[in-house]
């Protein structure tokens, strides 16, 4: 089965660059609980309508009856995160696909949280969902298209993940890294947000 193409999963399309300079910096971020299986279909209306949104998708393969079969994903189930006025969250609700809004008392946070997992996306990196956060050392990748990213790594047998977390879902997402890539961070304080300045 060829793979479906990938639907616009944000807009616009330089959010993560224009969202601490630029005038959407001044616009609260707004996570949206969807109806199930309803997180594309609540993309495609926001698109339409011109809503700024941000939808973190990844790519999952698997064999269906000796075929591969291949589709993109969210990789947060069941939540899609919309930035804009209150206005904008009024608009969202008419699409009649959303089950419960979220407050999001840290913005800068969750702003610096999206925009690590926005940097790995663009990466081209396999991503793996991970339901739930995990403890482990916190590093800073030096080498290949992961960069500056700050994060953790996990030891799953003899492979080790690079793993960025969105506090707010209690969720995160990984990356399979090499040892060369990465070191320790050590003596400052460990959250550096991509696109994003501090609170």
């Amino acid at each position: 089965m060829p793979l479906l193409p990938l639907e616009p999963y944000l807009f616009p399309s330089d959010l993560f660059a224009t969202s601490a300079n630029g005038p959407d910096g001044a616009q609260p971020w707004w996570v949206l609980h969807s109806r199930p299986r309803t997180e594309k279909a609540m993309a495609r209306q926001f698109l339409a309508r011109g809503l700024t949104f941000f939808l973190p998708l990844y790519q999952r393969q698997w064999r269906s009856k000796g075929r591969m079969q291949s589709s993109y994903l969210p990789l947060f189930p069941g939540y899609i995160f919309l930035r804009g006025d209150d206005e904008a969250r009024v608009a969202a609700l008419t699409t009649n696909l959303i089950a419960n809004v979220l407050a999001v008392k840290d913005q800068a946070s969750l702003t610096a949280d999206l925009a690590r997992v926005h940097h790995l996306m663009e990466s081209g990196s396999a991503l793996t969902p991970e339901a739930q956060l995990a403890p482990g050392a916190r590093v800073e990748i030096i080498a290949g298209p992961l960069a500056g990213l700050e994060g953790k790594v996990l030891h799953r047998g003899k492979k080790m993940h690079f793993f960025i977390e969105v506090h707010l879902l209690q969720q995160g997402v990984s990356v399979e890294i090499e040892s060369w890539m990465f070191q320790p961070v050590q003596g400052r304080r460990a959250e550096k947000p991509v696109g994003a300045g501090h609170a």
